[in-house]
């Protein structure tokens, strides 16, 4: 089979086995997408999506607004085609260095001081969340204070400490977001969220 032919076929597999559900179209995209790139359908039982979060994410990919991940493995799994012809840019700071060099000095996380860096540049975009707990709590602090304002969080950090107390504290905020609760999630999954909504914004040329 070629690959378009297999993706099609797991996502008629989905869709069957799922069954009937309370998502919106989007959001069953979004949700459809994230269990095809986990073979994990509890995903349906834990996802969180704050109402505005779909729209605030497309208008952000079509307005040619920049993305930021936590790690180059979200980046790596996002598609470049798709965001590409929006003029999005994405971007990790985790290796930079001079937030390796901050982060060194300072004793912070370099997950943290990736956020203080893209904080200004962030206003408008996507913050992609896959990996790091320490990256989301540390962008709650930005937004509160006011100094971060993309237009959408998509937290799914992965692990044991922190992970799901940074997403429920996400969730809680009542910010544009997509994310799950409990400590599942990663990399992978962070970029599957993105990958649906740069289809959508596709879908709305």
């Amino acid at each position: 089979m070629k690959p378009h032919e297999i993706e099609t076929l797991s996502f008629t597999i989905i869709d069957e086995e799922a069954g009937p559900h309370d998502f919106s179209g989007e959001e069953w995209q979004i949700v459809r997408r994230m269990i095809h790139t986990s073979a994990d359908f509890e995903y349906m039982e834990s996802v969180r999506f704050h109402p505005e979060a779909i729209d605030r994410g497309i208008e952000a990919i079509r307005s040619g607004k920049p993305i930021f991940t936590d790690t180059e493995m979200a980046r790596s799994g996002l598609r470049k085609k798709e965001l590409g012809n929006f003029g999005v840019t994405t971007t990790c700071l985790i290796s930079n260095a001079d937030v390796s060099r901050t982060a060194s000095e300072s004793g912070k996380t370099r997950a943290h001081v990736a956020v203080d860096t893209a904080a200004p540049l962030m206003t408008g975009g996507i913050y992609v969340v896959g990996n790091a707990p320490t990256a989301l709590l540390r962008l709650l602090e930005l937004v509160r204070e006011g100094r971060a304002r993309p237009a959408l969080i998509i937290g799914l950090p992965v692990g044991f400490v922190n992970a799901a107390e940074s997403k429920a504290a996400l969730i809680e905020t009542g910010y544009p977001h997509i994310s799950n609760i409990g400590r599942k999630g990663g990399s992978n999954l962070a970029a599957s969220v993105v990958n649906a909504l740069s289809i959508m914004a596709t879908a709305r040329s």
